[in-house]
């Protein structure tokens, strides 16, 4: 049996809400380590051998002199650069906004010959998750069944403005319905507000969210690559700023039947690092976390 996985790391964002240098590299453990020494400390433990960081050109000398440099001794690891050209299809459009989460896995294609899971670089999402993820990546024999992490919207929230979540509708069978990408989600009081294609919703804060926690496995790239595609070919407003969004494209491929997506409710407690005010209760989970004995003082001593 094979047991090879990969973890995808998506790390080219611009984070426009973070005010403070680059959040996914935000120094936040006792030795400068940021979320994503712990997420790759936990994919390691629960199975998964190689790592594939999805950055930027402009930021590679950075990441690999800081987080790079750590873990490549522990962990096979390759780096994937999401640029505006390196797409499946050519276009004439200016931009400077990133494409979208599928076009950055798809950046990936290459370095990925066996299952694996997608995060992002400045979510941090426990150890649970990642061991149900590989465990459901390595026993599942439907290649066109997938796996998604299901956290609770009231967990995952931020204190200091509002926050993009996909929220999920979960069947009695614990496969994934319907997500719908959305935007500006914050607090009320009794339950969540936020903003679905241009209109403002109101959400129990119970309900399931993807926190871009997800499984796949290789045969996903054709069908994003046809999906991307048919994004840009029908792409007529808002040209500068459209993206298109892992969550869209996995919606679209349940509703359609050619995809199936089990939900793994988690017990972790999800926190990451949306605005600047974020880093002082990181900081103070991850110090909680290693008095709790889940990490070392220093993980790579």
């Amino acid at each position: 049996m094979q047991n090879n996985a990969t973890l995808i790391i998506l790390a080219a964002g611009l984070g426009s809400r973070y005010k403070g240098g680059l959040k996914q590299l935000a120094p936040l453990g006792p030795n400068g380590e940021c979320i994503m020494d712990y997420s790759i400390n936990d994919a390691k433990e629960a199975g998964f051998n190689k790592v594939v960081f999805i950055i930027r050109k402009e930021i590679e000398e950075e990441f690999k002199s800081t987080i790079g440099k750590r873990v490549e001794n522990i962990i096979d690891v390759k780096y994937a650069y999401q640029e505006f050209d390196n797409t499946p299809i050519k276009t004439d459009i200016k931009r400077e906004k990133p494409w979208g989460t599928v076009h950055s896995i798809l950046c990936a294609k290459e370095y990925i010959n066996e299952p694996f899971c997608v995060i992002n670089a400045d979510d941090y999402y426990g150890k649970e998750s990642f061991k149900n993820i590989y465990n459901y990546l390595m026993t599942n024999n439907n290649q066109n069944e997938y796996v998604m992490s299901g956290y609770i919207l009231k967990n995952t929230m931020s204190e200091n403005g509002g926050v993009n979540r996909g929220i999920c509708q979960v069947d009695s069978n614990g496969y994934l319905v319907d997500v719908k990408e959305t935007k500006k989600i914050r607090n009320n009081g009794k339950n969540a507000l936020g903003e679905f294609e241009e209109s403002e919703v109101e959400l129990s804060l119970d309900s399931y969210v993807s926190m871009n926690f997800w499984g796949f496995y290789p045969n996903l790239f054709d069908m994003l690559e046809t999906e991307f595609i048919d994004f840009i070919n029908n792409l007529k407003e808002d040209k500068e700023t459209s993206e298109c969004l892992l969550p869209s494209v996995i919606d679209k491929l349940i509703k359609e039947g050619t995809i199936k997506v089990k939900v793994l409710e988690t017990n972790d407690k999800w926190f990451g690092i949306t605005f600047q005010e974020d880093n002082d209760k990181a900081k103070q989970t991850i110090r909680r976390l290693i008095e709790e004995g889940k990490y070392k003082e220093n993980m790579y001593k």
